[in-house]
């Protein structure tokens, strides 16, 4: 297939652009900065908000994945919060009108899309974790902090800017994505991991806030399963099935590197530590309790369903990275 990937240069689009290259696509990233020289893909340029020659590359394509979207590992200061929502939300809506606009449209759009868009677990501590079907939509939680509902906003209008294009051609998905596991450098593993190593990825704010994650293969798995299925549309959960409460995660993963320390954290040690790492505590705090209801009845077969093997895996392909 020709998969054309708008914001494809970032670590998640790294990982789908490279195994699709990989699997025989004909794969082309749209990215403002298309200077990159890359076997088995091609690197367009845009600008995320207008449309231009690129549109052409969608004409004919038989699939997008957008990914298009500023990085929230970040400050959430009100200048970074009104980016990751324009960003994401413009960039949507110029897919949707390049798709609008062509000949042949694309029989399929992916859209990503979080997680986070869930209200936080803890609302609902006796009921079942979000699915697609029941799960609670957020940003009207009591008790949350006010940038929670902001990040719920952005989902909301991200989802909505794809949900709005006039596609009728075209099936349309939202990835609602957790957490992706890989082992690269810079990821959220990898941060994870520093901790770990350090002793210092004890419970936060007493650990009873859940994780939801994915392995990055079985993300790309995932998505090959949605790009082919044609009876699947709206939102799915890119999640593996094992949510877990932080604490336990983070003890899964010291005992993958073999580091027995983990020291605690109070919501205040949290948030100075967010700060020297220029991010947000919402990453650590909000509980997200998230299941893949609807890849599982489409019959996908997660590679990596538990955090205890998914986390012995990628410290595996860390420390034989880092030994190559």
């Amino acid at each position: 297939m020709k998969i054309v990937v708008p914001g494809g240069t970032g670590q998640v689009g790294g990982l789908l652009r490279r195994a699709l290259a990989a699997r025989g696509h004909d794969v082309v990233v749209l990215s403002r900065r298309p200077e990159v020289l890359e076997q088995g893909v091609r690197h367009v340029r845009w600008d995320g908000r207008t449309l231009g020659a690129w549109a052409a590359e969608l004409d004919g394509a038989d699939a997008v994945v957008n990914l298009a979207g500023r990085t929230v590992s970040c400050r959430y200061t009100d200048t970074n919060l009104r980016q990751m929502m324009d960003s994401r939300v413009d960039s949507t809506r110029v897919v949707g009108q390049a798709i609008a606009a062509a000949t042949q449209p694309p029989r399929v759009w992916l859209q990503m899309s979080t997680a986070t868009i869930y209200a936080d677990a803890r609302t609902r501590p006796h009921g079942p974790a979000h699915d697609e079907a029941t799960g609670e939509i957020g940003g009207d939680e009591p008790d949350v902090p006010l940038y929670w509902e902001y990040s719920v906003r952005i989902a909301r209008r991200w989802e909505a800017a794809q949900l709005d294009a006039a596609t009728p051609g075209t099936r349309k998905v939202q990835l609602r994505t957790a957490m992706v596991m890989t082992p690269d450098r810079g990821g959220i593993f990898d941060h994870l991991s520093w901790m770990a190593r350090l002793g210092l990825g004890g419970p936060v704010d007493g650990g009873g806030q859940h994780v939801s994650w994915i392995h990055g293969d079985d993300f790309v798995r995932a998505v090959e399963l949605l790009l082919d299925r044609d009876d699947v549309e709206g939102p799915v959960n890119l999640a593996a099935p094992e949510p877990l409460p932080q604490r336990r995660f983070m003890r899964v993963l010291r005992r993958a590197w073999g580091q027995p320390l983990g020291l605690p954290a109070t919501r205040l040690t949290a948030e100075v530590g967010a700060l020297v790492l220029r991010t947000d505590t919402e990453l650590l705090l909000k509980s997200r309790r998230v299941v893949p209801g609807r890849l599982l009845d489409a019959g996908f077969a997660f590679e990596h369903p538990t955090w205890q093997a998914a986390a012995r895996d990628l410290v595996a392909k860390r420390r034989a990275s880092a030994s190559s």
